[in-house]
């Protein structure tokens, strides 16, 4: 049995559609777009884990956004007290840092991990240029900084989004998600630049954008959207496509390799 541990964004209703018997469950604080059957606590995560042992689950799919939460010390069960470290850890670490460890905390309970592209494989789109405006050598050149950057601030486990135009960062990706980075934008020209941090765990947390992200990019006057190649996931891919194309707007899937 599959459990999917839903935040928000479009991304677990994707899943669900994909998966309706999986079993959703959601933190407190965190409404996923999907009704959820089980919600707990991170100060309750022992009794959560049992909880989904007891319900026969033996796989874990984490899909959608959920932000590190506030830890009540006094509400922390007996069942968790042993899990103390391990959490504590986690939310002194980045983003990167922290998912790993509560990986780990799943799978030493023996729960097999899931990524959400392999329930979906669709969502991420081959490499190349689907739309029909076409990156030109401004473009290209901005994609190169912008992965430059993008491999930057995954080593500091930073952000997994930037803009830049032409030879300048206009801003990167900060812990409201990328169409906040998006909205604090209003320019002529340049690129989103977004793609997974080099060394993140790609099982869980990898980026995604849709069709408000295109629509962001419209409204601040950005000339396209660049991603990775098998690191970004697109939903609805088809309407971003008809959106870029009606505003003469690229997308652009690019091997992280390419130069």
């Amino acid at each position: 049995m599959l459990a999917l541990i839903a935040g928000t964004g479009d991304l677990p209703a994707t899943i669900v559609a994909t998966r309706p018997d999986a079993l959703v469950c959601a933190m407190v604080g965190f409404t996923p777009n999907v009704p959820a059957s089980v919600t707990f606590r991170i100060e309750h995560l022992g009794s959560f884990l049992a909880h989904l042992k007891g319900q026969g689950v033996t796989q874990v799919c984490f899909a959608g956004a959920v932000r590190r939460p506030d830890i009540d010390p006094s509400a922390i069960d007996a069942a968790t007290m042993p899990l103390v470290p391990v959490i504590k850890t986690a939310i002194s670490k980045g983003d990167d840092g922290a998912l790993r460890a509560i990986l780990r905390v799943f799978e030493d309970q023996g729960f097999e991990i899931i990524a959400a592209h392999d329930i979906v494989p669709h969502l991420l789109p081959v490499a190349g240029v689907p739309t029909k405006q076409r990156p030109d050598a401004t473009m290209m050149a901005e994609a190169v900084l912008g992965e430059r950057v993008l491999i930057k601030l995954g080593e500091r486990d930073l952000g997994q989004a930037c803009i830049v135009q032409d030879g300048n960062l206009l801003a990167q990706e900060g812990p409201d998600g990328t169409d906040a980075m998006i909205a604090t934008v209003q320019t002529k020209g340049g690129v989103l630049v977004k793609g997974p941090k080099p060394t993140q765990d790609r099982r869980a947390d990898l980026p995604v954008i849709g069709v408000q992200t295109a629509q962001a990019v419209i409204d601040a006057g950005l000339d396209g959207i660049v991603i990775e190649a098998g690191g970004v996931m697109v939903i609805n891919l088809t309407q971003v496509i008809n959106l870029l194309d009606k505003n003469n707007k690229t997308l652009w899937v690019r091997p992280a390799t390419e130069n």
